[in-house]
């Protein structure tokens, strides 16, 4: 049976006050993150969004080998963005601008011109970015994303404007790829019925739209973006994330947009989707 997922409020100093409609408009706190807590700790999925009146710090996230090298567990931090609101200007920061040295990055780190380095893309509603283990990057304000990740948290920063917050250069540079964006990047996505937008080891997140029949051959994370899809009785609209088991039967209507997204790493296991 599927199951509607509970959502974790996490305040950010780069977080807003101001939230889509969809997350009850105006809070008194400064909300940087809702995530959909996943039904056990250990499954393999975390779906966020997050909303940016700030820049966020200069970031690594390490990859299953590092995560694993370093003592922290089984997975690293694979992710993926699709912009849902941004205000003019709005962009993100991927890769470097040319190949540089460890020394080079560690200096930069520590006097804050690693922000010249960075390049940085325009960020449009509907774009869609793949942030590979790795990935030196930052978001910059302006910005409502959702986010598909490996479920783990462990991020390293670099960077963080003078924030009064705790940096890890050294664990940072023994995971970061120093050299430009290695990844990809789709725009307008979602014009098609049917649209995959990434298929590697770690995920798959595949975008679908208008009126749709569709049988879970997997346990299947569903994301509804836009008019709203029926499982079984339950009726789900933006701002909701259900995990669906295999077998159930998901129907939308015409005006829908949605995200289904699954756990490569257990499929290849044999799995359902969960660990």
């Amino acid at each position: 049976m599927s199951t509607s997922l509970p959502k974790k409020v996490v305040e950010k100093v780069w977080g807003r006050n101001d939230l889509p409609d969809y997350f009850g408009g105006y809070s008194s706190r400064q909300i940087g993150e809702i995530w959909f807590e996943p039904p056990t700790a250990n499954d393999g999925l975390l779906v966020k969004y997050l909303f940016t009146s700030e820049k966020l710090s200069v970031q690594v996230h390490p990859s299953d080998q590092d995560a694993q090298s370093l003592g922290l567990g089984e997975r690293g931090k694979e992710e993926c963005w699709l912009v849902l609101e941004a205000e003019a200007g709005a962009a993100v920061a991927l890769g470097l601008n040319g190949t540089h040295d460890l020394e080079e990055v560690h200096k930069a780190a520590v006097d804050g011109s690693i922000e010249d380095m960075l390049v940085w893309h325009d960020a449009k509603v509907g774009d869609f970015f793949h942030v590979p283990a790795g990935t030196i990057h930052a978001i910059g304000p302006g910005l409502v994303l959702l986010e598909v990740q490996q479920n783990t948290d462990i991020t390293f920063r670099l960077f963080d404007y003078g924030r009064p917050r705790e940096l890890h250069l050294d664990q940072a540079l023994q995971c970061a790829k120093l050299e430009p964006y290695s990844g990809s990047s789709s725009t307008s996505v979602g014009e098609r019925s049917e649209e995959i937008l990434l298929d590697n080891d770690a995920l798959v997140v595949k975008m679908l739209t208008d009126q749709q029949l569709l049988v879970a051959p997997v346990t299947s994370t569903i994301i509804p973006l836009s008019g709203h899809i029926e499982i079984g009785r339950q009726i789900l609209e933006k701002g909701n994330c259900v995990v669906m088991e295999a077998g159930e039967v998901l129907r939308s209507s015409a005006s829908a947009k949605f995200l289904v997204v699954n756990d490569k790493q257990n499929a290849l296991r044999g799995g359902t989707g969960r660990d």
